[in-house]
C-alpha cells in the first residue's frame, strides 16, 4: 500500500520584501544588490550593505521556516561581529531551511535606479552563487515604477522574492 502522505515531495513557498532609501550622493558607502556593485547609485540607508535582493530572500525564508534571519541573526552579525556583508546573512539562512531544498526564486525589483536590464545576468549569476543553486532556478524582473511609488521616484529601491523550496 502507498502511503502518499509519507513520500509525496512537500512543496512550500517563502515571500520576502525589503527596501531601503539611498544615501546622499556623496556618500563613499557603495551600493550593493544581489551582491553586485552597483557605482553609478550611492549606496543604501542600513547598518548593513542595504542589499535590498539578499534581504528579500532573507525574508522570504524568514517566511518558511519562522526563523527571525534579519531581525535577529544577521542583527548579531551586524552588531556584535560587524558583518554587513549581507551575503552572509543569506548563508546563515540557507542554514535554516533543514532538508528543504531551493527549487527557484523569483526577485522583482523596483526603483527608477539604477538600471538593472545590462547587469541582471550578473546579478542572477551572484545570487544562484550564493544561494548554491542554478542560474536556471533564479528569476528577476525590475521595473522603474512609471513615477508612481517612492521607489519609482528614485528616493530608493524594493525587492520583492518568492522563494519555492521542496522536501523531496
Amino acid at each position: 500500500m502507498h502511503n502518499s502522505e509519507t513520500s509525496a515531495p512537500r512543496i512550500r513557498v517563502g515571500i520576502g520584501k525589503d527596501s531601503h532609501r539611498f544615501l546622499p550622493p556623496d556618500s563613499s558607502k557603495p551600493c550593493t544588490l544581489g551582491g553586485v556593485i552597483f557605482d553609478e547609485v550611492p549606496g543604501l540607508a542600513a547598518d548593513s550593505d542595504g542589499d535590498v535582493i539578499f534581504h528579500a530572500i532573507c525574508n522570504a525564508m524568514t517566511s518558511l521556516t519562522s526563523v527571525p534571519i534579519l531581525g535577529g541573526i544577521a542583527i548579531e552579525l551586524c552588531h556584535k561581529d560587524g558583518i554587513t556583508d549581507s551575503s552572509v546573512y543569506v548563508e546563515k539562512a540557507l542554514e535554516t531551511l533543514g532538508k528543504q531544498r531551493i527549487e527557484h526564486v523569483a526577485l522583482a525589483i523596483e526603483g527608477k535606479k539604477p538600471h538593472f536590464q545590462s547587469r541582471i545576468d550578473e546579478v542572477r549569476t551572484k545570487v544562484a552563487a550564493t544561494l548554491k543553486i542554478q542560474l536556471h532556478q533564479v528569476g528577476m524582473t525590475a521595473t522603474s515604477g512609471d513615477g508612481l511609488s517612492e521607489y519609482a521616484l528614485g528616493n530608493g529601491i524594493e525587492c520583492l522574492c518568492i522563494l519555492t523550496t521542496c522536501e523531496c
